[in-house]
């Protein structure tokens, strides 16, 4: 069997799987990295959204073979040491979560809006497709706003650390 190698959550690691394995189940299987959930396998309810290289993706239609050389982080890998990713924080402040399944996907979805994004609107916040069976949208759109407005304090010269 081929062997993989790529860089998660900062740390290098290499996996033995076939070309065509889903890194979804590379990562939940192989890795025991169980952050990213699967939903629908299909990249549509976007449970599993993670970034590659930075990029928001779905892992579970994303072969192992695409991610040799590069740079996998789920949400796991979001926070910097002890200290909570912007969007990890505000998601507790505005208690986002209910059920929590999605979490990790709606998380890493709008950590990636926002690294292009820093002022989102919400037409750009709507442009999220993860989905949500609990219906906490508005909580997810208050907790963007309230991690742009974090990373807006930490950012920008002149002004102090929140």
């Amino acid at each position: 069997m081929p062997s993989y190698s790529f860089v998660l959550n900062g740390k290098p690691v290499t996996v033995e799987a076939p070309a065509d394995m889903p890194l979804l189940w590379v990562l939940r299987d192989l890795l025991h990295v169980t952050g990213p959930k699967y939903g629908c396998g299909v990249g549509v309810c976007r449970a599993c959204t993670s970034h590659l290289d930075g990029a928001e993706i779905q892992p579970c239609v994303v072969p192992v073979a695409d991610c040799v050389g590069r740079g996998v982080t789920t949400i796991e890998g979001l926070a910097d040491g002890d200290t909570l990713h912007p969007v990890q924080q505000a998601w507790l402040d505005c208690d986002v979560a209910q059920c929590g399944f999605c979490q990790p996907g709606q998380i890493m979805a709008a950590a990636a809006l926002l690294k292009k994004t820093s002022r989102p609107t919400d037409d750009d916040i709507d442009r999220i497709e993860n989905v949500c069976r609990c219906g906490t949208y508005s909580r997810i759109r208050e907790a963007i706003k309230k991690a742009a407005d974090a990373d807006d304090q930490v950012t920008r010269p002149g002004r102090s650390h929140p």
